[in-house]
This record gives C-alpha cells, structure tokens and sequence, in this order.
C-alpha cells in the first residue's frame, strides 16, 4: 500500500467529498451554534493549508493547519471509516505538526466535540492536552462552547 500526503490548493472532488463525510459524522446532536467547521472556502484561505491523504491512488484522509497570532490549530481531521486504525490520521496530523514546526509555531491546537469520542483517544495519545478556549471560541456566547473540548500539544 502507497500512502501519498500531498497539499490540495483548492476544492477538489476528492476533497468535498472527504469534508461532505466528515460533516455527516459530526453531525450528531450538536446545536447549530456549536457546529464550528470552517467551510470548503473558508479552508483555502491563505493561512490555512489543507492536505489529503491518498492510500493507493484513494483519498481517505485529510487534514488542514491555520496559523493564527502564535498558535496553529487543527482544522478537519478526517480519515474514512474503512482506513481507520492503519495509521493515516497519525500520518496527517505529524504533516500538519511538521508545517507548524517549519512555520516556527509551538503550540498546535484543536476544538473537537464532547460526542466525539475517538477523536479526543487519537489526540489525547498523540500528546495533547486538554486546555482552555483560545482564539475566537474564547470571545463566543458559553452554550456556543458548551460541547467544545478544546487540546494544545508543544510540537518541537
């Protein structure tokens, strides 16, 4: 199996169809004011970069990193059920630590819902640690947060 990771710089099919996934996925009891996910264009912005795995030729994975005033922080993660547990969500996130390292930002962030399980495991075992909101979510109305958890890991 040949995993590429590779910078997508617009919205390609492949790329809509990942995050129309991932919105399916997340949507499950979550408000309409606590649903947080950037949209397709809000993710090709120039200081976001968006990347997507490929497992033999298949999109399966993606994953962006923003940069913000002294923080980077995780934007949908995703990987398709059928890859999960093989190791392509680790793959996306180290990209994505490495763009930040590259970039001179430590501190790499993520907002995730309470009812997502898994996602809070995959990030609580890749070294991030439960933190405080930060950025926009932090000047946000409580019950708009009310289901966020929010992790900082220091990449190095």
């Amino acid at each position: 199996m040949e995993l590429v990771i590779e910078r997508a710089l617009q919205a390609t099919d492949d790329v809509v169809a990942l995050l129309e996934a991932l919105n399916q996925a997340l949507d499950v009891g979550y408000s309409p004011d606590q649903k947080h996910a950037l949209s397709v264009d809000q993710l090709f912005q120039a200081q976001i970069r968006f990347f997507v795995a490929k497992l033999d030729g298949e999109a399966v994975a993606c994953g962006g990193i923003g940069f913000y005033d002294g923080y980077a922080e995780l934007k949908r993660m995703y990987a398709k059920p059928s890859v999960r547990g093989k190791g392509l969500a680790t793959a996306v996130l180290a990209r994505l630590e490495a763009e930040a390292q590259g970039a001179g930002i430590a501190a790499v962030r993520i907002e995730t819902g309470n009812l997502q399980h898994a996602a809070m495991r995959f990030y609580e075992r890749a070294g991030y640690r439960q933190c405080g909101a930060f950025g926009p979510y932090a000047e946000m109305p409580p019950n708009a947060i009310a289901t966020s958890v929010f992790y900082e890991k220091t990449v190095t």
